[in-house]
């Protein structure tokens, strides 16, 4: 008989503690209110989720598609001071300003 591992998964998080910054190519971009340190961001695409450090944007979790990935990254790069203000608002429970998409 096989054992079966149980496996922590954090439960869903309310969409309104939640709010999108942006959207390009299927991809949106996510700040958690009130979240914890170190700074970052939440990409869901097809159904996949990832966290980004704003510091070093890299897919932190299994499953993301690497393109996605590579996109995301390339979009955090290209505003590189607009995801730290929106998670300093965020952080303080107030809601973060859009981000233009990736071109």
């Amino acid at each position: 008989m096989a054992i079966r591992r149980a496996v922590w998964r954090r439960p869903p998080v309310p969409p309104d503690t939640m709010p999108e910054v942006s959207r390009f190519y299927g991809i949106s971009i996510k700040i958690e209110l009130n979240d914890h340190n170190p700074p970052h961001f939440h990409a869901t695409y097809g159904g996949q989720r990832a966290s980004f450090s704003i510091d070093d944007p890299v897919a932190r979790g299994r499953g993301f598609p690497l393109r996605a990935s590579r996109l995301v990254r390339e979009w955090a790069l290209l505003h590189r001071e607009e995801p730290i203000a929106a998670w300093r608002r965020a952080r303080n429970a107030e809601s973060p300003e859009k981000i233009d998409p990736l071109p």
